[in-house]
């Protein structure tokens, strides 16, 4: 599978990385509420999961996404299966998260971690959905965690030999895990490591879920996925022909002396990152546009008034400075929200009440600080276009 970085293109995918760095540290200085931003870093990953799932070819609400973490899943056998699949992807998203934290010397590109996202996708499961197709047709049941032990076609592509599956992953660890792999060329190789992984193509069935959890967890140890305010899979699943088209190109042989030194092409894999990091700024900077406290706070406010007109201008205009104070501030002491809307403590109990019973602030305790609540009901108003509606077709 050499080679592992490309040797063309390197000014472009140089200026990209820059680029990346630099807009996702502002990004993350956007919002300068911590807990403002665990709450959309929350909604991105729940967007994380729809994308990632749309790739695949399934597509689920995002009240039906809600509905799933709550165990409470659809009738219909399609629905239900697809609700499963995102709920499973959001849980190991938010563990994986959890694990590169409390073990910071971790080798994400491990056999035994790459390993573990499978095995903990899958157990999440039901039995029905364990299960994957052979070359034959036979449908056969899949071992989470463990690596295939047959052959497989992808596409045009054959991946190797099952039995020589341990030492292209102890060369996929050897290589991009090693620390002396240079900083200006981390997200590079990132890239790189996306497509060289789903190459390898591990497992009997979900690779290209477990490649971009992957990719995901190499952001965060990267630093650059601005604690989770943006998802590389949404821009992938935009331009998913292309993505598949890109990932395809990256799988031929070398072409000729002027195509690198190693067995695949170098042109084809250097398109393939310069692919990649494009769509990586891109949605940096949808993220970043939508993000703009000013626009953001308009777009609160219209939905108060459009949603919620029937309390009168007045209330709304209470509510809305309680909101707008949500949006800089992790949490609101109750006893503030009198003098933030200008109202007696009577009527800012009542207010209160008012918006923690419409769901639009939330509390931990009866009388605890209260924060605000980003779900599938206040989504289209404040962040549009954060799901798009695409083709599902599978690939």
């Amino acid at each position: 599978m050499e080679p592992l970085l490309p040797a063309s293109h390197l000014p472009e995918l140089a200026e990209l990385s820059c680029e990346i760095w630099r807009r996702s540290g502002r990004l993350l200085e956007q919002i300068p509420s911590h807990g403002c931003r665990s709450a959309i870093a929350n909604l991105v990953c729940g967007m994380n999961s729809y994308y990632s799932n749309l790739i695949e070819g399934h597509k689920t609400l995002p009240r039906d996404i809600e509905n799933a973490l709550r165990r409470d899943f659809s009738a219909i056998p399609t629905e239900r299966d697809n609700q499963h699949l995102a709920a499973a992807h959001i849980e190991v998203e938010r563990l994986m998260r959890q694990r590169l934290h409390a073990e910071p010397n971790l080798s994400i590109h491990s056999a035994e971690f790459i390993c573990w996202l499978h095995r903990e996708f899958y157990k999440r499961l039901p039995e029905d959905l364990q299960f994957t197709e052979s070359l034959s047709g036979r449908r056969q049941r899949l071992q989470p965690g463990v690596m295939r032990d047959r052959e497989v076609m992808v596409g045009g592509h054959q991946p190797p030999f099952s039995g020589a599956l341990e030492v292209f992953m102890q060369r996929f660890e050897q290589f991009f895990g090693d620390p002396a792999l240079p900083a200006t060329s981390r997200l590079v190789a990132l890239a790189a490591g996306h497509h060289r992984l789903a190459w390898i193509h591990p497992f009997g069935d979900g690779n290209g879920r477990v490649t971009r959890l992957h990719s995901h967890a190499w952001l965060i140890r990267c630093r650059a996925d601005a604690g989770g305010l943006w998802t590389i899979s949404r821009g992938l699943a935009r331009q998913r022909q292309a993505y598949y088209q890109h990932l395809q190109a990256a799988d031929l042989q070398r072409r000729g002396d002027l195509d690198g030194r190693g067995n695949l092409t170098d042109r084809g894999l250097a398109e393939f990152c310069v692919f990649f990091l494009r769509s990586m700024l891109d949605q940096i900077e949808f993220m970043s546009d939508l993000l703009q406290l000013p626009a953001l706070w308009s777009r609160v406010e219209a939905h108060l008034h459009l949603h919620h007109g029937r309390w009168g201008r007045k209330k709304v205009e209470q509510a809305a400075a309680v909101l707008r104070e949500g949006l800089v501030v992790d949490e609101i002491e109750r006893g503030r929200v009198s003098r933030l809307a200008g109202i007696s403590d009577t009527t800012a109990r009542a207010l209160i009440h008012l918006l923690v019973d419409e769901g639009l602030m939330m509390s931990s305790t009866p009388k605890g600080p209260l924060r605000l609540v980003f779900d599938s009901k206040v989504l289209e108003s404040y962040f549009p276009k954060l799901y798009q509606d695409l083709p599902v077709d599978t690939p």
